[in-house]
């Protein structure tokens, strides 16, 4: 038995809780590493880099007099510069008092404002830089599909299947195939029937072969906190009927879904025991009702539809083919930039009041969403944690006291006046910041609790 299977043998509130302390514990180490590395080579002394808050748990004091140490709440971290007041990084008025010039340029208060703003900047920026590792790597793993369609895997489903792996399919329902990459877009002009005939290059010889629609009811993915996920759906089942009506393409289930403004429905649900043919696996019902979602749309902004949340896929995989370097850094970029876009969006759409503060996530729901991704798989769990990364990192940069926006907001000031702000006015803008930031974690636990 793998960790995994272990730890959500003992309860789904333990399995949650366990990973989405080890998530947060990632994104925090990433993001405290960047402002303590930045830090020392800016030349200002780090007295603690902690690991969580309260009382320590373990400690080592490196060369430098660094104090490394795990505390006993596990939810959050801190590096406390030398001149800080405390973990927030407030600035201590008395700091550099009775220190020469030389002793004060390493700490906080009395290094130099490109020294401190570089410091403070590196957190959020390590965030990004994590996600954009984590997506390139991805990337490069898994490559791209190759220019012709060759099938690697076939997924288990309740039909016939002629195709077999290694056919190199030429034509569907008697249209040649696109590239793959233009696969999607070629399917959905498909006849929508149960079967349809595959053109295939098998071994050298050409035959014609009959299988399901390349895209019928796969679950290749279930969303957290979504009606299928509460109905019990698994990825690998297959939907095999709504309310008694058979269904045999992924675009039907979302026409019939999206026609029925979030009545209940029953599903026919096949799901596979290990054996690929038709009779091995078991058939069930479960009834389930569609939830509104604010999803992006193309054309930018949201739109709401009625959603049972689940992902489809493809009756077979494609072989696949290396992705260069520069294709792959460039798709990292591209993943880290889509998710600053969409959140900024997110945001701006629920502050108008154009989608719910119910597409806001607290706690709870965050740790729902880390804690089905483990139970996804490892690739699963660290896409989300590099997509949390990136989201954390943003937040950072808000221009609020308390958060690296704040400081940063503090400094441009600095920069423009010839002198920072008095310390006075600070603690009472870190303190309003404070508020707000308590004001968005009841925010996001109210829609946790309150919202499906």
């Amino acid at each position: 038995m793998d960790v995994t299977s272990l730890l959500s043998s003992l309860g789904g509130t333990a399995f949650t809780l366990v990973f989405f302390i080890v998530a947060l514990s990632i994104i925090v180490t990433v993001h405290e590493y960047g402002h303590y590395i930045v830090g020392r080579w800016s030349g200002i002394r780090a007295d603690v880099f902690s690991l969580g808050f309260g009382k320590p748990l373990w400690q080592r004091t490196d060369k430098r007099g660094t104090v490394w140490q795990i505390a006993a709440l596990p939810f959050g971290g801190y590096v406390k510069f030398a001149g800080d007041a405390n973990a927030a990084s407030a600035p201590d008025a008395h700091a550099v008092e009775g220190m020469s010039p030389e002793e004060a340029r390493h700490t906080m208060p009395g290094a130099p404002l490109w020294a401190r703003t570089a410091t403070v900047a590196a957190g959020p920026i390590f965030n990004f830089v994590f996600s954009f590792i984590v997506f390139t790597i991805f990337v490069l793993i898994a490559g791209k599909a190759a220019e012709t369609l060759v099938v690697d895997e076939i997924a288990p489903v309740p039909y016939e299947i002629g195709l077999m792996p290694g056919d190199e399919i030429k034509a569907i329902a008697g249209q040649e195939v696109p590239e793959p990459g233009a696969l999607l877009g070629f399917l959905q002009e498909l006849p929508r029937e149960g079967a349809v005939s595959y053109t295939v290059d098998r071994d050298g010889q050409n035959l014609t072969v009959t299988g399901p629609y390349p895209y019928p009811v796969i679950v290749a993915g279930v969303s957290p906190k979504s009606a299928a996920r509460d109905a019990g759906i698994k990825t690998g089942d297959v939907i095999t009927q709504i309310d008694g009506t058979p269904i045999e393409t992924f675009w039907g289930l979302q026409e019939y879904v999206t026609s029925h403004d979030g009545a209940p429905m029953t599903l026919t649900v096949w799901r596979p025991n290990g054996d690929t043919s038709a009779e091995g696996g078991e058939t069930f019902e479960t009834t389930l009702e569609p939830r509104r979602r604010d999803l992006p749309a193309e054309g930018g902004g949201f739109e709401t539809r009625w959603l049972i949340g689940i992902t489809g896929g493809l009756l077979f995989s494609v072989g696949t083919e290396p992705v260069g370097l520069g294709e792959a850094l460039l798709a990292g970029i591209q993943g880290v930039w889509q998710i600053i876009t969409m959140s900024l969006s997110g945001m701006a759409h629920m502050i108008t009041g154009a989608i719910s503060a119910c597409n806001l996530s607290g706690p709870v729901g965050i740790a729902e969403v880390v804690s089905t991704s483990a139970s996804d798989g490892v690739s699963s769990f660290l896409s989300t944690v590099a997509l949390l990364s990136t989201a954390i990192g943003l937040m950072n940069l808000f221009p609020i006291p308390v958060l690296d926006g704040g400081h940063l907001v503090f400094y441009a000031y600095e920069a423009v006046r010839g002198k920072p702000l008095p310390d006075r006015a600070v603690n009472v803008m870190m303190t309003i910041g404070l508020a707000v930031i308590l004001g968005f974690m009841v925010l996001g636990l109210g829609s946790d609790l309150f919202c499906k």
